[in-house]
Parts: C-alpha cells; structure tokens; sequence
C-alpha cells in the first residue's frame, strides 16, 4: 500500500490466473510488496469480513474463502476466474478504502 496512491485505482496485479496446482486463481503483484498483514487484517474488519491472522497469511471468509500473503499474493479459491476477478478487486477496494 503505497501512500499517496489514488483510492480509485486498479489492484496493483496484473492478472489472477490459475495457480500452479490448478485449484484455485491467484494474483501476485506487479512489483515487490510487503504488505503489513496487521493493518490488513483491521482493515477488512473493520469492512465487516470474517479474518484470521495467521502470522504469515490471513485468511478472509467469504465466499470464495481468499488468503492474503505478506508478499501481496492473493489465493482465491474458486475456479471460476470472473468470481476470483470479482473477489480480488473488492478485497484490495476493501483495505485500500478502510
């Protein structure tokens, strides 16, 4: 989370794509990130989601349950690549306007 970046902007990622085990779609950044996984996980609960901080990822309960990983990549588990669009854009929408 860079400061000074515009809250209207798109995730910084290039695309979620099937990750390498092909079960489930992934994001990974555009650039090196360290993400702070504390101020993270206040943030989406603040928004009202269901998060467990497990030191090194967080877990995000929704539907599709999503993991955020303290390098920026983001899991979504699902197969259908419009759901795993839909659930990265409104968790980065979700910490970046917390």
């Amino acid at each position: 989370m860079t400061p000074g970046r515009s809250l209207l902007e798109r995730p910084p990622y290039d695309a979620v794509r099937l990750c390498a085990t092909k079960g489930a779609f992934e994001a990974i950044p555009q650039r090196p990130t360290r993400l702070d996984l504390g101020r993270v996980a206040r943030r989406l609960s603040a928004s009202g989601l269901d998060v467990t901080d497990a030191r090194v990822i967080l877990i995000v309960r929704t539907e599709p349950e999503v993991t955020v990983s303290q390098d920026g990549r983001i899991l979504v588990k699902t197969l259908d690549a419009e759901r795993a669009q839909r659930s990265v854009d409104d968790l980065w929408s979700r910490i970046t306007h917390a």
